[in-house]
């Protein structure tokens, strides 16, 4: 299995409970020395577990091919966890030039897994288990103008558009998938309400209360993570979501996602200009 964004909040408490029921986990990370030191963490816990690190950034196609043309030929890939996020960002750009939090919570997860699905392929009924949010229920989608080139930057409606792509990516994906009579099942899912570092190093207001209130009143991150772990080894025919009982809380179950994260023609339409601004088109 392979989990992007694990060395910290949802990614590290999924990566430990994959470990613990004894998956072995790639952990896929921006960050390799706060990777490893999570590494070590999970080693001392489960000393018989098998966890790795490996450096992926989710903010640079570069990067995301690297990790791709890399992964040895012989070694398949059985679930893709697309978990890596940011959240409420100040206005920021990739490497790419794409809007930070568009380019990375959909944009590089788009890329990593069309670069990654013929390894999927060699695994009967692999997986990619792309993460959202709660917050994709506030979500709309421009686009014409994805990136705010041409309206005023809001972090938060930037965010929850990231949010929403995600649904519709993994909808879209399961639709091809199933379209092509390929074994590979695309699933979504969302954590609810957790308290992980995401959200807390911009500068508005809304970030300063994220900081100060949310380790309060949010749940903790394994907690949160349930809903992932469930999406990851649950039995699934593709094309699910799933998330909390009671939305932001609770034990997982299969839910159904907002209105507009259930258009399939804006779906599609979103996948074109994705294979667009990432230059990759999936074989599909």
């Amino acid at each position: 299995m392979v989990v992007t964004g694990a060395n910290s909040g949802i990614g590290l408490a999924t990566t430990r409970r994959l470990v613990a029921d004894g998956h072995r986990v790639v952990m896929a990370c921006r960050n390799l020395d706060k990777a490893e030191r999570a590494a070590e963490e999970i080693r001392r816990r489960m000393p018989t577990g098998i966890v790795e690190v490996a450096h992926l950034d989710l903010a640079d196609g570069d990067s995301i091919n690297d990790f791709a043309t890399t992964w040895p030929h012989d070694r398949p890939i059985d679930v893709l966890v697309n978990n890596a996020g940011v959240m409420g960002l100040d206005r920021s750009s990739t490497k790419q030039g794409w809007e930070s939090q568009f380019g990375t919570n959909h944009l590089g997860h788009f890329l990593l897994t069309g670069r990654l699905l013929p390894v999927l392929r060699r695994v009967e009924h692999s997986r990619v288990v792309t993460v959202s949010s709660l917050g994709h229920r506030a979500g709309r989608l421009q686009l014409d103008d994805v990136m705010f080139d041409n309206r005023r930057y809001d972090r938060w409606g930037a965010y929850f558009q990231s949010k929403l792509a995600n649904v519709l990516f993994s909808r879209e994906l399961d639709r091809r998938l199933k379209a092509h009579h390929d074994s590979v099942r695309s699933v979504g899912c969302h954590p609810g309400t957790a308290s992980t570092e995401i959200g807390k190093t911009g500068t508005s207001v809304a970030n300063s209360v994220i900081r100060t209130f949310f380790p309060v009143v949010a749940r903790s991150a394994d907690r949160g993570a349930t809903a992932v772990v469930h999406a990851t080894t649950a039995a699934v025919d593709g094309g699910e979501f799933f998330g909390p009982r009671f939305l932001a809380f609770g034990r997982p179950r299969q839910e159904t996602p907002s209105r507009r994260a259930r258009n399939d023609e804006v779906a599609r339409r979103l996948w074109e200009l994705s294979e667009e601004l990432t230059g990759f088109c999936y074989e599909l």
